[in-house]
């Protein structure tokens, strides 16, 4: 017996690579329903085809969204079911969806996850670094200093953080991160998880950066970045505390930047001066 109901909203995890990672469920699911919303219908259909799913598909993405939202929220009120994909993970995790579950949930549709892969989820279960507590960033900025700018901000999160970046942008992503983050920082790079050429590396920024530079077999496929977040301990306060000294000495006399790198950071100043040169 189907578990389908009429008239409410799946919203439907798919594979992030390997076809098979799907449950049982969301087949049912995407065999059930009326209509299934994804991005791109070519790039979903092969997927559907593997698992024998025929039904039709309709295109939801950033370019259409009003319009077809507005026709699916009718559909849903009107008593149809619907499934919505994206085109790999799960749906509105940097994807299309948001505005579709909005507007269903304001037109008192019912919404229900049908949980799954999650290339951010996946990616921190073995990047070894913690897990208790992270934060996901989704895309840096495309251009170089927008990018340094956001890390800036996030530099003192004491949480892992985790991005999705394209494989052209990912060497400057890396070298960005290692000269705002710092070179010691632990980092990891997960790419083309559960395909053929999954790789998982982990090395301090400095040398993941320049790993990942001279090997363009690493600037090709979907990627997953993860740093570790700034620790609270002294040891930490006081690296940080040096790094911000050195940048800010090449502009101001020795006594203000150390002062004002002991404000920001909370090292000491006898510290950041006993590690200068």
């Amino acid at each position: 017996m189907s578990q389908v109901q009429p008239g409410c909203l799946w919203v439907v995890a798919t594979p992030i690579g390997h076809r098979d990672d799907i449950s049982a469920r969301a087949v049912e699911i995407l065999r059930a329903v009326a209509v299934i919303a994804c991005e791109d219908t070519r790039h979903s259909r092969p997927l559907l085809v593997h698992h024998n799913i025929g039904t039709p598909l309709t295109a939801l993405h950033e370019h259409n969204e009003r319009e077809a939202v507005d026709a699916l929220v009718r559909r849903l009120q009107g008593g149809e079911s619907v499934a919505l994909i994206s085109d790999a993970g799960t749906p509105l995790v940097s994807d299309p969806g948001f505005r579709l579950v909005r507007a269903a949930r304001a037109a008192g549709v019912r919404c229900t996850p049908v949980p799954g892969a999650c290339a951010a989820i996946a990616a921190l279960s073995v990047a070894g670094l913690p897990s208790d507590r992270f934060v996901f960033e989704g895309f840096l900025p495309p251009k170089s200093a927008a990018r340094r700018a956001r890390l800036q901000e996030l530099a003192g999160e004491g949480r892992t953080l985790i991005f999705y970046e394209s494989s052209h942008r990912v060497a400057e992503s890396l070298a960005d991160m290692r000269d705002v983050l710092g070179e010691a920082r632990e980092a990891v790079l997960a790419r083309e998880l559960t395909k053929l050429f999954e790789t998982v590396l982990g090395e301090p920024l400095a040398a993941l950066a320049a790993r990942v530079a001279t090997d363009p077999d690493q600037q090709r496929g979907e990627c997953v970045l993860l740093v570790h977040g700034r620790g609270d301990d002294a040891d930490a306060r006081v690296a940080e505390g040096r790094r911000v000294f050195a940048i800010l000495r090449e502009e101001m006399p020795p006594t203000r930047a150390a002062k004002l790198a002991a404000s920001i950071t909370g090292a000491s100043r006898r510290a950041l001066y006993e590690g200068g040169d």
